[in-house]
């Protein structure tokens, strides 16, 4: 199968407390407590490990927590940078109506010495690649001095180096640099609030949505896979748009779902497709499944393959469908 590297230049460590209910300014104690090690990336190389697939993650920890790491269940698919100090912490308060309330912390600035030892790191995991992917997941930290964020230039690259694709999943300051200058990138995965900031207006319509997602496919990036939400996901390339939507069985936590739909996506593209079957709908139904099937979990990290989860795929979806989760400008 496809080697896929997943890169989290600011790792974390996912504190999720459970709840009966959350009062602004009152004391409560939780009724639960998880501690693990996380980061979008690693969220990612998790559900694709779980799916089979063969898979790394180049993730920056703080010293005073790889041994913990190195403890973990996702042990076996870190390859740690290690920086002085602490990982940053990222609390999730999850009370009785499954709501989940995030609270992360500031993304720490990175050595310019950090920042090499992990493009190294990336070219060391992707060597042994077929065909491979590179995933940039979750926040860019600062290159330290500079004032500016860390240059994805190298990651670029040493992907053309070893002829891997390039998926980001970012947002905020990180994913407007992306979108000033996406050219080279194969799969972007804004939700519908970002891919509405991205265009400057409000995305009502499904067909809204598409023709935003064209916008920036024309910016030189191969599909667009837009996380609808409630709604559910749709992947736009440049003359196809696939709609997918699963439903989960309940819902035990929301953090990590959009990490485990890229997992699923990738799984799908990397699936060898049997004759006269679409690759980008199979890639858009394991999205959605992925995705279904991690808001089921109670950690962020998923266990196992989604059962019982079948995705409603439309190949010509309904473009003047309104969406309940609008993105908003």
């Amino acid at each position: 199968m496809t080697g896929i590297v997943t890169l989290t230049a600011a790792g974390a460590i996912d504190a999720t407390y459970r709840i009966g209910t959350l009062r602004r300014g009152s004391f409560t104690r939780a009724e639960s407590y998880t501690r693990e090690v996380s980061g979008k990336g690693v969220n990612v190389s998790a559900a694709l490990a779980a799916g089979g697939a063969d898979t790394a993650a180049v993730v920056v920890l703080g010293a005073d927590d790889v041994r913990f790491a190195r403890r973990g269940l996702t042990a076996p698919l870190l390859r740690i940078v290690e920086v002085p100090g602490a990982t940053r912490v990222n609390t999730s308060i999850i009370d009785a109506d499954g709501a989940t309330t995030k609270v992360n912390a500031p993304t720490p600035p990175l050595s310019s010495e950090a920042w090499e030892a992990a493009i190294s790191a990336l070219g060391a995991e992707l060597v042994s690649g077929t065909d491979p992917w590179l995933v940039v997941s979750g926040s860019l930290p600062e290159l330290a001095g500079t004032g500016a964020l860390v240059d994805l230039a190298a990651v670029h690259a040493v992907a053309r180096q070893h002829g891997a694709r390039v998926a980001v999943d970012t947002s905020g300051g990180a994913l407007d640099v992306v979108l000033a200058d996406p050219a080279g990138i194969d799969l972007l995965t804004p939700n519908a609030e970002e891919l509405s900031a991205a265009v400057g207006r409000p995305l009502p319509t499904l067909g809204e949505v598409v023709t935003a997602a064209r916008q920036i496919v024309s910016r030189g990036v191969t599909t667009v896979l837009a996380s609808l939400g409630a709604d559910g996901l749709i992947a736009v390339t440049a003359d196809r748009a696939v709609f997918a939507r699963a439903d989960a069985p309940f819902v035990a936590n929301t953090a990590g779902a959009g990490d485990a739909a890229l997992a699923g996506f990738l799984l799908g593209l990397t699936r060898e497709p049997a004759a006269g079957v679409d690759p980008l709908a199979v890639a858009a139904a394991s999205a959605a499944e992925w995705g279904a099937h991690a808001v089921a979990h109670a950690s962020t990290i998923v266990a196992g393959p989604p059962v019982g989860i079948r995705a409603l795929v439309e190949t010509t979806p309904d473009l003047a469908r309104v969406l309940t989760d609008e993105g908003e400008a």
